[in-house]
């Protein structure tokens, strides 16, 4: 039976499956144990489980990273959190230097099952070093999967999964998802491969992923009612990306706007419209167009910061240009 909670409750639930479905599992980081986790995504798993398997770590992401990596080729399954996204930037030597290029360089016969989760994204008046989107940054690495649960079933879902990947996969939650309620939906076994379909529609394909999915659903929900229906497409999975469900829906609508939270130069925004450029350029009506953070570090005054960040009503101001002349 499916279950209410919030995006923060399902991270802690699929924390606790994990710990109990796996002796090897363990979760460790900075303040997840007697503080109960930056985000108390963590709180009382310590008094559960023992301080063996959630482990306090020193303000050292490069060390405890690759104390992580090293525990996944001796044969455990670590779960590492990094309290935010900037702070993961620390840990980019440990991440692709080594986890992401072990497979490779052992022929195989290597592999880090390794899980890292961190906070993402702005919105919570945390400035320049706390705040930034760079999960597209980790999207270029081959041998990283990345996943950006966008819905409380996702965040319950997605854990066991990537703990079952025989290589590393890095979870990037976005922070002002965390106090979200919805349905956890059923327990099984999540397929982290595929994009997913939230809401049908043939006018316009809005893909987006993570902190960005409620602003574009609210904006479809907009734009139908002046007569503009929106297909909108979870990426939940940013490497590798799911092609295919991308062009069938842009064959579907003939009209793609892509919403990121990262900075629009070099982005994973660039990425997805190439790759429909690429392979669907005859099916569209309109350029493919989208919507990104300004190009700056992001602010710490609300009102500069929400300025900064893609919003409801800048989503609503692209779809209106990329549609005009289909709807009456």
């Amino acid at each position: 039976m499916s279950l209410s909670m919030t995006y923060r409750e399902a991270l802690r639930e699929a924390l606790r499956d994990a710990l109990q479905r796996d002796p090897r599992v363990f979760l460790m980081g900075e303040d997840v144990g007697r503080y109960g986790g930056s985000y108390a995504v963590s709180l009382g798993l310590l008094e559960a489980f023992g301080p063996e398997r959630i482990r306090d770590a020193p303000l050292s992401e490069l060390g405890f990273v690759g104390a992580g990596i090293g525990a996944a080729l001796a044969g455990m399954r670590p779960i590492v959190e990094i309290m935010t996204v900037n702070f993961s930037l620390l840990a980019l030597d440990p991440l692709m230097n080594t986890a992401a290029t072990l497979r490779h360089m052992s022929g195989g016969q290597f592999s880090v099952p390794l899980v890292v989760r961190m906070a993402t994204g702005a919105g919570r008046q945390l400035a320049a070093q706390h705040s930034h989107s760079l999960e597209g940054w980790f999207a270029h690495i081959p041998g990283l999967k990345i996943l950006t649960p966008a819905t409380v079933e996702d965040a319950r879902g997605m854990l066991w999964p990537a703990l079952l990947d025989p290589d590393p996969v890095l979870i990037f939650e976005h922070a002002q998802l965390y106090n979200l309620e919805g349905d956890a939906g059923e327990w099984a076994t999540m397929d982290i491969s595929r994009a997913k379909v939230r809401r049908a529609g043939s006018d316009l394909t809005l893909i987006t992923y993570g902190g960005s999915l409620g602003k574009a659903l609210a904006a479809a929900e907009v734009l139908a009612g002046e007569g503009i229906e929106c297909e909108v497409i979870d990426l939940r999975v940013l490497r590798p990306l799911d092609d295919a469900t991308l062009l069938a829906s842009v064959c579907k609508t003939h009209r793609a706007l892509v919403v990121d939270e990262g900075w629009c130069s070099g982005s994973l925004s660039a990425e997805i419209i190439t790759r429909i450029v690429e392979q669907g350029f005859y099916e569209l009506d309109a350029p493919p167009a989208r919507v990104c953070s300004a190009e700056v570090p992001i602010p710490y005054p609300r009102h500069l910061e929400e300025a900064a960040l893609p919003q409801v009503a800048s989503i609503i101001t692209a779809a209106h240009e990329l549609c005009q002349g289909k709807i009456p």
